[in-house]
């Protein structure tokens, strides 16, 4: 049974609150993921993937291999940053392998 806004909504606020001052995205990665899908009642094993092994193109050049946090086919797609960390290549994009 799908969950109610009001549901989503209560979830939502635990999880910004359990998480507004995390700073380890390599050590906590998969948990965060976890807990977001689990925002709107989702098991993230069911639909979505880690580390998923991408090619990074920028103007149909391709730069190297990387590798997204989450990756939900056709849903999302997902890299996240660490706290402070400039992204050096955001005209890039990931195209998953």
């Amino acid at each position: 049974m799908p969950l109610s806004w009001n549901e989503i909504k209560s979830r939502a606020l635990a999880f910004s609150r359990k998480w507004e001052r995390e700073t380890s995205e390599r050590a906590e990665a998969q948990s965060f993921w976890n807990d977001f899908f689990g925002v709107f009642g989702i098991e993230r094993r069911r639909v979505a993937i880690f580390e998923k092994q991408v090619r990074l193109v920028r103007a149909g050049e391709h730069l190297k291999r990387g590798r997204i946090d989450a990756f939900w086919k056709g849903m999302l797609l997902s890299s996240a940053n660490r706290q402070n960390k400039r992204r050096t290549s955001s005209s890039s994009s990931a195209w998953p392998e």
